[in-house]
């Protein structure tokens, strides 16, 4: 069994993380770990765990385990490891955006492998430390990857992307608040999201002559959990070549479906898939990829990767239903 620990255990990463990690099979669940909660029962604050009535939250960390998943505040998992040191044999799985970019993927002897499994499998088998990918960043990397392994990025890519209420965190500010966000949408952060960093470095390793813009508004949207983008971008390639591109980059892939209909976000809610649909109008590639902000977007990567680290089929534990209805 894989001896797993989760720090910062509140928030809504980790409350899916543990109803993910309660029914894998070669996972035992050895602490969770929150300051301000300590000697609380886990079901107190996530209460639809209301069967994990033995587990309760500590404020010690058990530093002798087989992975611990950092589900902190960015900037907060650095601070964290300062304060804790884990032996060389533990792994690390990093949720927040504190070592994602190549100049911040190190701390101390540690190395941080990012955690994007379509493009990344083979480095994430053998890493010990992983950053796990943005929610926002993991959706437009999908949908524009296959045209970067090809440099078939041509001119600049527009990218629009709406989110639910989730993607803010379970701490409450003014555009959290059911009130406000209740038949009501807003941008936030055009054109300087902080997951822009992390796309542009991805896509360079594809394509290291794109110079090109990638300009992206992020939407707030008035539900609860998932992401939709939809991305455009000038291309040579006719229609049938444009899809056959998509379909043969995520042939292999288990958890990234090319669809042949109209894709919308209840077909992924509740899972690890990323879906999308690519199509041809006029001169201009046209992506939209759909994916659950909690799963796919943070917890759901994050146990794939786990599996991937300790030689397990990626979906182990994985297979979810949408929540269709």
């Amino acid at each position: 069994m894989i001896q797993v620990g989760i720090v910062g255990g509140t928030g809504y990463v980790a409350g899916e993380l543990l109803r993910i990690l309660m029914y894998h099979p070669n996972v035992g669940i050895r602490f969770v770990y929150s300051h301000s909660h300590a000697g609380k029962r886990v079901n107190s604050v996530h209460e639809d765990l209301f069967m994990l009535a033995g587990l309760t939250f500590t404020d010690e960390v058990i530093l002798d385990v087989d992975v611990v998943f950092l589900s902190l505040g960015h900037g907060n998992s650095t601070k964290f490891l300062r304060e804790h040191t884990f032996p060389a044999k533990t792994k690390i799985i990093d949720l927040s955006n504190d070592f994602r970019l190549k100049e911040k993927n190190s701390f101390g002897t540690r190395n941080f492998v990012y955690g994007l499994v379509e493009k990344e499998a083979k480095a994430i088998a053998s890493a010990e430390n992983i950053a796990n990918p943005g929610c926002f960043a993991t959706a437009i990397q999908l949908g524009l990857l296959p045209l970067a392994s090809e440099k078939k990025l041509q001119g600049d890519v527009h990218v629009q992307g709406i989110t639910g209420s989730t993607g803010a965190g379970r701490g409450l500010s003014e555009t959290s608040h059911f009130s406000w966000r209740n038949n009501n949408v807003s941008v936030y952060k055009p054109f300087t999201h902080q997951h822009l960093d992390e796309i542009k470095e991805t896509l360079l390793d594809f394509q290291p002559d794109f110079t090109n813009e990638i300009n992206f508004v992020p939407v707030r949207g008035n539900f609860s959990r998932g992401i939709m983008i939809t991305a455009y971008t000038e291309t040579i390639l006719s229609a049938k070549a444009l899809i056959q591109l998509y379909r043969d980059f995520y042939a292999d892939k288990t958890f990234t479906v090319v669809s042949d209909s109209v894709i919308h976000l209840k077909q992924v809610v509740n899972t690890n898939y990323c879906l999308l649909q690519v199509q041809k109008h006029g001169n201009k590639a046209f992506v939209v990829s759909v994916i659950d902000n909690l799963l796919k977007g943070a917890a759901g990567q994050a146990v794939e990767n786990m599996n991937l680290m300790f030689g397990l089929a990626a979906d182990e534990g994985l297979k979810l239903k949408p929540n269709y209805f």
